[in-house]
């Protein structure tokens, strides 16, 4: 199991999220509400795998990734975008992001993505 960091402003995806992925065994380290947080809360938890909106407020998901990516190379982050949002999901994965989810959100999917991401 793994110990994920949650990054989104939203509170409702936040527990969505941690519902699941708790369901199935892992841990959440914390919960971010924006990319600065989830970087400062990086350094200090060092969590298996990252959950990382990308829009939000004070720093979205891409800035937060490039600097957590640049910090810590074998960071593994996992963007969630919204549908139609394939210019920020190509960024992202450009700059370090190891897999990506599409709102909203469907538990297998969520949970196969971790689980890929588990075995890199």
């Amino acid at each position: 199991m793994a110990n994920i960091l949650i990054v989104d402003d939203s509170r409702t995806s936040r527990r969505v999220l941690r519902d699941m992925l708790e369901k199935h065994g892992h841990v959440i380290v914390d919960e971010a509400t924006n990319g600065q947080e989830g970087f400062d809360d990086y350094g200090k938890l060092n969590p298996d795998i990252v959950t990382m909106d990308i829009t939000m407020p004070v720093m979205d998901g891409i800035e937060s990734l490039k600097l957590i990516h640049k910090a810590y190379p074998e960071s593994k982050v996992i963007m969630i975008t919204a549908a139609g949002q394939n210019e920020k999901v190509k960024e992202a994965l450009e700059n370090g992001a190891t897999e990506f989810i599409t709102k909203p959100l469907d538990e297998d999917k969520v949970i196969s993505a971790i689980e890929k991401v588990m075995k890199k």
